[in-house]
């Protein structure tokens, strides 16, 4: 692991610490680089912000399952690692998606995922652009996904992790169920 990833890991794992004790909105910079024992110019180099810090967490998450999706997991697989990733850094889930912010990781998500199945669907339509009914079924369903997620994130995640799973697969409108069954 280099340096700046290791750099990175740290300022997440301080705010991961902070966030056990203070909602994600009231954390600043200068909290997270003392817990971290590092400077602002550090958190800086790194990160735009500490909304940029979690989307960055966030997406060593999409690294690990979301994005080998149809690569050498199924959705189903990959979704069960996503669920098991978010309850095992519990806390600072459920704080990063209370979060209201526009760089919120709920937001960062959402963008995540819609650009997946959406690169997924145009490769397999081989088409630039989405037809409109396409687009319009995918942003929805992928809104409701996340809606949610974070339901599940902040009330306790309560429900096993695989029914979470097969119940958002079933909400998947068929035509989009269609277009993304290589990742079945």
């Amino acid at each position: 692991m280099d340096e700046k990833t290791r750099t990175r890991e740290k300022l997440a794992r301080a705010i991961q610490e902070e966030m056990e004790h203070v909602p994600l909105d009231k954390i600043t910079v200068t909290q997270i680089v003392e817990r971290a024992g590092l400077t602002r110019q550090t958190f800086y180099r790194n990160f735009r912000d500490k909304y940029d810090l979690v989307n960055w967490h966030f997406e060593q998450l999409a690294q690990k399952s979301f994005k080998q999706m149809g690569v050498s997991l199924t959705l189903r697989e990959a979704l069960i690692k996503k669920f098991q990733f978010i309850r095992g850094e519990g806390a600072f889930f459920t704080q990063a998606f209370r979060s209201k912010d526009h760089n919120s990781v709920v937001a960062y998500d959402y963008q995540c995922i819609l650009d997946f199945y959406t690169g997924v669907i145009q490769r397999k339509l081989g088409v630039q652009r989405l037809p409109g009914d396409i687009a319009f079924l995918l942003e929805m369903y992928c809104g409701a996904s996340i809606e949610k997620t974070v339901e599940w994130a902040t009330t306790g995640m309560e429900r096993p992790i695989p029914e979470l799973v097969d119940l958002l697969i079933e909400a998947m409108p068929e035509k989009l169920k269609d277009l993304l069954s290589d990742l079945q």
